[in-house]
Formats: C-alpha cells, sequence, structure tokens
C-alpha cells in the first residue's frame, strides 16, 4: 500500500473547477493509475494554510500530469509506503487519528418496520454516535471525551455530466462530517483492514479515509 501527497494550487482556474465536484476529483484519481477500476481510498486535507489530496492505494499513481494542471510543480507529489505504519500498529496501543467520513443512519418505514432510506447524520451528538458504534467492529475504541466533530459540509454534485433532464436523477448530496481525537487499538487485524479499506459510504468522493499517528 501506498499514501500520496499532492498540493493543490487552488489559485489556478483548473484546480478551483475541480474542487467544484466530488465527482470529477474522483475522475482524477482514477486517471492517475493504469489499472483496472480498483477502490482507492482519497481525501482532502486543510495544512498550514495550503489544501492537499490525500491518495491510499495498493500501486503508485501517476501524477505527473496532475500536477502540472492542478498542483503545484515545485513541490510535485509525495509517495511512501504504507506497509510501514501497518507494521507498527499492536493491540492497545494508542494514536493521534483524523477521519473524514459520511456518517449516515437508516429511517425504518413507520408500516413495514423495513429498512428504509438512507440519511446523513446531522446533529454532532448523532454524528458522534456513528463513529463510536461502530468502533468495536473496525478494530479500535474511543472514549466520550477522546475526540470531536471539527467539520461539517455538504456537498452536491453529479456523477457524470447529463442532460438536463437526467440531472435530477444524477445528483448526489454528501454530508462530509471530519473528527479527530486519540483511539486505542483493540483487534489489530480489523483495524488494519479499516485503514486500508475506510469506513462508511462515499468512498469514491473523498470519503472514509482514516490517518492516524502514534502516541509517543
Amino acid at each position: 500500500m501506498y499514501l500520496t501527497r499532492m498540493e493543490l494550487d487552488t489559485d489556478k482556474r483548473a484546480t478551483r473547477k475541480l474542487l467544484c465536484s466530488r465527482s470529477k476529483i474522483h475522475g482524477m484519481v482514477e486517471s492517475a493509475f493504469s489499472g483496472g477500476r480498483e477502490r482507492r481510498l482519497w481525501r482532502l486535507d486543510t495544512l498550514g494554510g495550503g489544501l492537499y489530496l490525500l491518495i491510499l492505494s495498493e500501486e503508485k499513481p501517476q501524477l505527473a500530469s496532475a500536477v502540472l494542471t492542478y498542483g503545484v510543480p515545485e513541490a510535485g507529489f509525495v509517495t511512501k509506503s504504507y506497509d510501514t505504519l501497518l507494521e507498527r500498529i499492536t493491540a492497545q496501543s494508542r494514536w493521534h487519528f483524523r477521519l473524514v467520513a459520511n456518517p449516515t443512519l437508516s429511517k425504518s418505514c413507520a408500516n413495514t418496520g423495513k429498512r428504509g432510506k438512507v440519511c446523513g447524520c446531522v446533529g454532532v451528538r448523532q454524528q458522534e454516535d456513528w463513529l463510536r458504534k461502530r468502533a468495536e467492529a473496525h478494530g479500535f475504541q474511543v472514549g466520550e471525551e477522546d475526540f470531536r466533530v471539527v467539520g461539517n459540509d455538504w456537498h452536491t454534485f453529479y456523477k457524470q455530466e447529463t442532460r438536463e433532464r437526467e440531472k435530477a436523477e444524477k445528483r448526489v448530496l454528501l454530508r462530509e462530517v471530519t473528527y479527530e481525537g486519540v483511539l486505542t487499538v483493540t483487534d489489530v487485524d480489523k483495524f488494519k483492514e479499516l485503514l486500508c479499506n475506510g469506513i462508511g459510504r462515499g468512498k469514491a468522493y473523498g470519503m472514509g479515509l482514516l490517518t492516524v499517528m502514534r502516541l509517543a
């Protein structure tokens, strides 16, 4: 596995246009790989006043063209092996984490009790509960005071360019929630799977990638 970081130049018109649609960013990420359309995780991060694209993938991306079009040529992009991090995961180890996810819930039909429409978690309490409830199944635990929601946003875009009459059916609305805090690993294998495969919905559109830094 490889983790790649590329700084985006928001002064470029092409970059600003790219950032208007998660579908377009998804397409740009996929174009950086020569293999089949495998699931790759990616997200946008702001760090030190700069905007960065992070990509987690099984093969190294080819981003030379993307850097010229959307990035900062003098900075280029950096790709590092993810296996080194995975090898450091141990039971009961504690890690700072950052997660950008699309927390959702299913509303049951009042008459039948069957699973109904999937909706985004709106309130912060609901969003925090979503992560806590999924922690055990993904090999970690977080205490009540160990993390917080630090970002909330909505993204509206279309899956692909369509005619006007088709746009309503292709429209996508995603809730993006950013979590930061400290977690404890309880199951090494499950946690490694989480790091490699992500969590929640919307992975093709920049959701689900969890990154960690070990506590000293």
